[in-house]
């Protein structure tokens, strides 16, 4: 019985040792050595060295001169009824999707929210068939990228907004074309935040 028991101890040592201590340790190594900015976060900091978002999670962004990210349900605690929750798009600490399925008169009603907003903003774009990021939200809330039909219809509004011919502001954007990983998974992509910081280092808003 006690050989039994010293070897199961010894196999439990060994496997703590491999899988809660080396393995990590290696990965984590690795990681730091090969690949330090996406092991650390993806975070993008400002000229202070303050850090201002990642490019893993996506943010609000306000006023015609920035691309805007793909719209977030996310929501949080109504600080007045802790039974109940509030919207707060992009919340980090709750990723999570609206759950509302095509016959929802809740999803139909704020669709035809956004795309009234958004033409408000883009009278061109008034009747135009959209990509489908632009009004409507991913399942986490967080997407921190948007497609790039949906940064190509956008273009002509942030031109506007910086005082930059629309060319260089859709030269900008297919710069910031990500393409399909390992060339078959996913679809092509646009980081919002990454593009708004080479927009702003570019063209400043004047």
């Amino acid at each position: 019985m006690r050989d039994i028991m010293m070897g199961a101890v010894r196999a439990s040592l060994v496997t703590w040792v491999l899988c809660g201590l080396a393995y990590p340790l290696v990965l984590t190594g690795l990681g730091q050595w090969l690949m330090p900015f996406q092991a650390n976060g993806s975070l993008e900091r400002n000229r202070d060295g303050a850090v201002i978002g990642s490019q893993l999670i996506g943010q609000a962004w306000n006023g015609p001169e920035w691309f805007h990210g793909r719209p977030s349900a996310t929501t949080d605690t109504d600080p007045s009824d802790p039974t109940k929750t509030v919207p707060a798009p992009y919340n980090a600490a709750s990723s999570n999707a609206s759950n509302l399925g095509p016959t929802s008169k809740d999803l139909a009603e704020r669709l035809a929210a956004a795309r009234k907003a958004l033409e408000e903003t883009q009278p061109e774009l008034a009747g135009a068939k959209l990509p489908a990021d632009m009004l409507t939200a991913s399942a986490s809330g967080l997407d921190p990228d948007i497609s790039p039909a949906n940064a190509a219809l956008q273009a002509a509004r942030v031109a506007k907004a910086r005082g930059v011919p629309p060319a260089q502001i859709e030269a900008l954007v297919q710069q910031h074309v990500t393409g399909r990983s390992l060339g078959i998974f996913g679809e092509p992509r646009v980081n919002v935040l990454a593009l708004n910081l080479a927009l702003q280092r570019a063209y400043p808003k004047r």
